[in-house]
């Protein structure tokens, strides 16, 4: 396989989908582009090449898959591969929004692929995986929102890897959360993140289509009804937000029985995306993992690198028994 068939297949063919400035000009708040602000030294990524880069990229193209790390442009990719780990992207590579803050494209997206379980099933045990993080685009046009997928996809993992945890880190399910939790109970996974991303006065920029205290409310239903299953979310900074909005946030994510909790740098994707307000500094962010464990979340994660998958397996396992 050449180097060329190694690139995801929504970046070799543009044609089918919109990103960046096509992406982002139908959204209620318009993106003003201006210079970027000049990165400080505490941002740095690794550039993804070498065997083991090109070793999971061949293995996501021999299966059809895609992966978060590749479409949302991660900058975490490099390092992340090269130890071996993806976050796999499930129900193909076109997401039915235009958030301006994700190069995720987004466009009409292809019907559902029944192999895709199996065939992920398949990776995972290729890449000898003990821990798995699934997400996914947004499927508005499905009735579930693709939460029956989901679970189609966790029962696949468990028949061929069944010493392997799951987190799945999902969409809102605008409209049709109980049928998707219901859906998810046929084959609920380890770990149930649904990330927040930003504080509730810069969702109608930041999150067009998206609804504060629907995602609160997701949250809150998974843990009351897997009362035994740790729930996660995480945020972004940088955008505009305050530190007491941060703050504010949090203490409604506790209030919403949420347990886990990532907080990270926004970087700007391209010109076209959101520009970044700030960079928070690696003090600031400590001081905010502090806040947060004395409210009561069981595990946090924050940093300017950090995401919502990153080091997944490492946040997790105290919080995991191997019992199930």
């Amino acid at each position: 396989m050449s180097n060329d068939d190694l690139t995801p297949p929504s970046r070799q063919d543009p044609k089918r989908h919109q990103r960046g400035e096509a992406k982002v000009s139908r959204i209620p708040i318009k993106v003003q582009p201006r210079e970027p602000l000049r990165k400080p030294a505490w941002i740095r990524s690794q550039i993804p090449t070498g065997h083991e880069v090109q070793r999971i990229r061949q293995i996501l193209r021999k299966r059809k898959l895609s992966s978060v790390c590749e479409e949302a442009a991660c900058p975490n990719l490099g390092e992340c591969f090269s130890h071996g780990t993806a976050t796999f992207m499930i129900m193909g590579d076109i997401c039915t929004r235009r958030c301006p803050f994700c190069d995720v494209a987004h466009g009409k997206p292809q019907p559902l692929n029944p192999l895709e379980p199996q065939q992920l099933a398949e990776a995972v045990d290729a890449l000898q995986l003990n821990y798995v993080v699934i997400t996914s685009v947004d499927r508005d046009d499905l009735s579930d929102g693709g939460a029956g997928h989901y679970a189609a996809c966790v029962s696949a993992i468990r028949a061929t890897s069944p010493q392997s945890h799951i987190e799945i880190l999902v969409p809102d399910f605008r409209g049709c959360a109980e049928q998707a939790l219901n859906a998810l109970a046929l084959s609920p996974p380890d770990i149930f993140n649904h990330n927040m991303e930003t504080v509730p006065q810069l969702y109608p920029a930041i999150r067009p289509g998206a609804s504060y205290q629907t995602s609160l409310t997701l949250l809150s239903a998974f843990k009351q009804q897997h009362p035994n299953l740790p729930t996660k979310s995480g945020l972004m900074l940088g955008l505009g937000e305050t530190l007491d909005e941060v703050e504010a946030v949090l203490h409604d994510l506790r209030q919403h029985h949420c347990e886990m909790l990532t907080l990270g740098q926004y970087l700007q994707p391209s010109r076209d995306h959101l520009p970044v307000e700030r960079y928070v500094t690696p003090d600031e962010f400590e001081m905010l993992k502090q806040m947060a464990e004395k409210m009561g979340f069981s595990r946090v994660a924050s940093g300017p690198m950090v995401r919502s998958s990153y080091h997944a397996d490492i946040q997790a396992k105290p919080l995991l028994q191997d019992d199930r």
